[in-house]
């Protein structure tokens, strides 16, 4: 499929990751439906990336994402990167997140992102993990250096690894560093004449442009506080509320550009289907 956009939202709630949270306002539900609206007005359906402790809080959401054509995909049971897990506790979290996802509704999970993106050159045992259970691709790598986690060296095309298909995010260079461009923090950070640039030369590769987004990227209406998961960097809070309500006009000139939203099971299966299963340094599509 040429000019797959492969737009995901990842399902998390980050008043879960914090001591208090429970005490803050409650936005996913309200953010989730912001998404789901934009879709349906292009026609779209996508992957959703949902955290095992927000299928058991908000299983009427999770349904209604069901119903309205999306896929649904593992995000792990809780908001933990897989360098604080060992494999088996990985396995049990894994399958934990499946569990809640298909007593919301969910069937035939294929996919799975790790939290953070830290699926690195060192946690890659996760690849037997995700095979040993029935696993079909992750998109779970940033192949760039990162303040957080990263893996530059993996490229930027998928890749079969242990018989998962990794769809990397997409990254493109800015000055000395290579940062995706199609999600989250820096699809609002970075300037639209880049984003423009990067988008026009993924159209040209023949490559999926890979993107992320979270409830809160569009939530012009949260309360100010540190985030968890940065480290108590102010400047990174600050980035964490910048131009949100810029997100729906830049993903819908992504959209005039010919770019086409699919779930990910649908790209894998359309598009890699016949790709014969390698070890790491094998085939890149």
């Amino acid at each position: 499929m040429n000019n797959a956009f492969l737009f995901s939202v990842d399902l998390e709630d980050i008043r879960f990751l914090m001591e208090d949270g429970l005490g803050r306002p409650e936005r996913v539900p309200a953010n989730v439906h912001g998404y789901l609206e934009w879709l349906k007005s292009h026609g779209f359906r996508c992957t959703f990336f949902v955290v095992g402790d927000v299928a058991e809080a908000y299983p009427s959401l999770i349904r209604e994402i069901i119903e309205k054509g999306h896929e649904i995909a593992c995000h792990g049971y809780r908001h933990i990167p897989l360098d604080q897990q060992t494999p088996d506790q990985f396995r049990n979290l894994l399958e934990a997140n499946r569990n809640a996802l298909t007593r919301a509704g969910a069937k035939n999970i294929q996919g799975f992102r790790a939290p953070i993106f830290s699926l690195t050159e060192k946690t890659a045992w996760a690849y037997e993990v995700l095979k040993d259970l029935g696993f079909t691709y992750s998109s779970s790598v940033l192949p760039a250096k990162n303040p957080f986690y990263g893996w530059p060296e993996f490229g930027p095309r998928p890749k079969m690894i242990d018989g998962i298909l990794e769809i990397p995010m997409t990254v493109r260079r800015f000055g000395p560093y290579r940062i995706p461009t199609a999600g989250g923090v820096y699809f609002r950070v970075l300037p639209a004449f880049f984003i423009r640039r990067s988008i026009k030369k993924i159209f040209r590769s023949n490559r999926p442009l890979a993107g992320y987004f979270h409830p809160y990227d569009i939530d012009t209406e949260q309360e100010r506080f540190m985030h968890p998961e940065i480290n108590d960097s102010r400047f990174y809070n600050y980035l964490m509320y910048y131009n949100r309500k810029n997100v729906f006009r830049r993903l819908d000139a992504i959209v005039k550009r010919g770019f086409t939203i699919c779930p990910y099971a649908e790209y894998v299966r359309r598009e890699m289907q016949g790709l014969a299963k390698e070890e790491p340094g094998g085939n890149n599509l």
